[in-house]
């Protein structure tokens, strides 16, 4: 079993961070996100990692290959011309059943059974949401098999949205789809997408059944993102217990870096201090603090601090890249 991974996006809505590091190589709770991503799939007898990659993919891979020991493949999307174009570059690694999953998503409590039964070609994983334009939508038959996607609807009557994860008994037929769409130049608002391949894997014969995931977090923008991190600290990276020091006080859920350095603050809840950050008389509620920024005399809430940055005076909310210098204080 393989777990494909498109990740070829600029990351544009999470600018100005997005400029120096892929979006996946964000970091929260004191890992970068794809590692939270590829966490899920730990139980599963993943034996092959594939994945397409764009801008700044280098670093992607150099992530990859220094953190994992599982054999992964990792192709390039230069022209980016939707989903499926970036799984056709991938063909020759899409075989046999695959997972495909894309990178804004996280999830968690899904039912990973029954895979394998002979009946089934494929999986389509959902949510309810309240306004599903933003996504995809899949429509299903009275027994509740899958029989069109709508990638970015114009309604609201369809709720039941496409979260980015799909799992294919045959990758090879899923490549095949793709390569069809671009032959025959079916494109979706000028982009060929998954959903397009998959409804014709449909009108070919395939059969798809569609299950719910109790949790769909969303990684797309800075204000979901921060929604996540929540949720990760939630489960499984508060270490409040550890992030004790003299003169701060804590409330959790907080995961702080061995070597990060808080004094005489207020962190929490829902605060990361990485590696070699420094805290000094702040305040900070729902804030991500990346590795080596030195933060003083700041009041921060919703916000993402970048590598390296340097952050002095009042502010209520800030969205810093990397190296940079913010003083309020300067005339």
């Amino acid at each position: 079993m393989k777990l494909v991974i498109p990740m070829a996006g600029f990351g544009t809505r999470m600018r100005p961070h997005t400029w120096t590091r892929p979006k996946p190589l964000l970091p929260l709770a004191g890992k970068p996100m794809l590692a939270h991503i590829l966490e899920r799939f730990r139980d599963l007898p993943i034996e092959e990692y594939v994945f397409i990659t764009g801008w700044l993919g280098d670093q992607v891979e150099t992530y990859v290959r220094e953190t994992y020991t599982i054999p992964s493949q990792f192709v390039e999307q230069k022209a980016l011309l939707g989903q499926a174009h970036a799984l056709w570059l991938a063909r020759e690694y899409m075989t046999g059943p695959l997972f495909v999953l894309f990178v804004d998503t996280l999830i968690d409590a899904v039912d990973f059974s029954g895979l394998d039964a002979a009946s089934l070609d494929g999986v389509i994983f959902t949510k309810e949401v309240e306004d599903p334009r933003r996504f995809g939508v899949v429509e299903t038959d009275a027994e509740g098999r899958a029989t069109h996607l709508v990638e970015k609807p114009d309604s609201l009557e369809n709720k039941n949205v496409l979260v980015g994860l799909y799992y294919f008994q045959d990758g090879a037929w899923l490549a095949r789809a793709c390569e069809t769409l671009m032959e025959r130049r079916i494109q979706t608002k000028g982009e060929y997408y998954l959903a397009d391949a998959v409804t014709l894997m449909i009108k070919e014969g395939a059969n798809f059944t569609v299950r719910t995931v109790n949790v769909w977090e969303d990684t797309g923008k800075p204000e979901t993102t921060l929604m996540t991190h929540r949720y990760i600290l939630e489960h499984g990276y508060d270490n409040s217990l550890e992030s004790l020091r003299p003169a701060v006080s804590v409330i959790p859920p907080v995961n702080v870096h061995p070597t990060a350095v808080v004094e005489r603050s207020v962190i929490g809840p829902y605060v990361s201090i990485h590696a070699g950050a420094q805290v000094r008389d702040s305040v900070l509620r729902d804030v991500v603090v990346d590795e080596g920024a030195e933060l003083a005399g700041v009041v921060l809430e919703n916000s993402l601090i970048g590598r390296w940055v340097k952050l002095r005076g009042q502010f209520q909310q800030v969205n810093v890249g990397d190296s940079s210098m913010v003083d309020s204080d300067l005339d």
